[in-house]
């Protein structure tokens, strides 16, 4: 892979982390900001919602700076966000922090996937998309653990403190490792083209498909550690070790997704899905039980990065030649996604039902991605048509 992904991937691996940690630590922030643990869960939907809705507005507001300027100016705002949030005096100035840092989140991913691309042949996008999205699993390996046990040993604020010196590290490396005019702007498509290039139904199709998968991920996820103390009967101490299994079968399932996704893209996104679905159900079966529980979470994990690189790899292709606006909304769609998981899996234990009954709702919604999926490449495959050739960079 080009020296720059590498680059790509260590601030990847910085913004998932701090993304991700807050489930690890999730009690102990409800605790020290003094709001129950539901209430605590907004901070998940808040930070989703930020990359959702600030995310596009602030892409679509600099299509004039080069790509390495955006980048580095949102891994500065990252940085400042992590210090910011370890000083936040109370839940709604921690909430707007994490909103805050949201928008770069938002912004980075869409542009990044973009210069990832192109920087690699065609057949190869599905892994450079894979590589980049390995931050995000591998801050499950290493930065949701790491960070959780931090806050364990020493309180939560200094699981922030240790995402400012994260973010300080990703900084230098892209100043270091990206060139200059990577990803320079390419002559702006137009708002109507953009839009209209949302319309291919092979587009809204998929962002569907990735909000439900989403609502099947973070609706358990979010609640992950209360999930496994009270209905497992794990101790606090073996959550960490929990969520770095789960880590590594992601990591596992997004390079397996990548090969996927250039081999056969829409068969292997169909049947991901339906196992998707089927492992949903499995969570529900073993939930009591801690060795089986451990197993299906490994599994779990895996599929849902795999997923998630079929995903971007469809959207990314069917809009190759007016990106800026699509590529933006691939972040916002799975964090719509996540926040509406993280919303509704409140107001499921807010009605009583409890932390198990969480998978099943998310295997609803990843049997509706399965009827999307297959009626999407049916409509694609009588059609006939084929994705479009890039825009030409200036």
């Amino acid at each position: 892979m080009p020296l720059p992904l590498i680059a790509l991937f260590l601030a990847a691996f910085a913004f998932g982390t701090t993304e991700f940690v807050i489930a690890g630590v999730l009690p102990e922030v409800a605790d020290g900001l003094g709001v129950s643990i539901p209430s605590a869960g907004y901070l998940v939907s808040g930070y989703a919602l930020g990359i959702a809705v600030g995310g596009p507005l602030l892409t679509l507001a600099t299509p004039a700076l080069t790509r390495k300027t955006l980048l580095l100016g949102l891994i500065s705002v990252f940085t400042a966000g992590q210090a910011a949030c370890a000083l936040a005096p109370d839940f709604a100035s921690m909430l707007a922090l994490r909103v805050a840092v949201a928008v770069a989140h938002g912004t980075f991913f869409g542009v990044a996937m973009v210069v990832a691309v192109s920087l690699v042949r065609p057949d190869q996008r599905g892994r450079a998309i894979a590589f980049i999205l390995a931050g995000l699993t591998i801050s499950n390996i290493v930065g949701v653990p790491a960070g959780t046990a931090i806050g364990n040993a020493f309180g939560w604020r200094a699981t922030f403190w240790a995402m400012g010196a994260l973010g300080i590290a990703a900084a230098v490396a892209m100043a270091a490792l990206l060139p200059r005019r990577v990803g320079a702007p390419r002559p702006p498509a137009g708002l109507g083209k953009e839009v209209r290039v949302l319309g291919r139904q092979q587009v809204w199709t998929s962002l569907i498909v990735m909000l439900m998968l989403m609502m099947g991920q973070f609706g358990p996820f979010t609640y992950i550690a209360p999930l496994l103390q009270e209905v497992t009967g794990l101790s606090a101490g073996w959550v960490p070790w929990v969520l770095l299994l789960n880590g590594v079968g992601a990591t596992v399932g997004v390079f397996a997704g990548g090969r996927l996704s250039d081999w056969k893209l829409m068969p292997s996104l169909i049947v991901m899905l339906a196992l998707q679905a089927a492992m949903l159900v499995a969570l529900y079966l073993a939930g009591p039980y801690p060795l089986p529980m451990v197993a299906a979470i490994f599994l779990w994990g895996g599929l849902n990065f795999s997923i998630g690189t079929a995903v971007q790899t469809r959207i990314l292709g069917w809009t190759a030649d007016a990106a800026n606006l699509a590529s933006s909304l691939i972040p916002a769609g799975f964090n719509v996604g996540i926040a509406l998981a993280a919303s509704l899996g409140a107001a499921v234990l807010d009605a009583g039902y409890g932390y198990r009954a969480l998978p099943l709702f998310g295997a609803v919604a990843l049997f509706v991605a399965v009827a999307v999926a297959t009626a999407s490449h049916a409509a694609e495959l009588r059609s006939g048509a084929r994705p479009p050739l890039p825009a030409p960079a200036r």
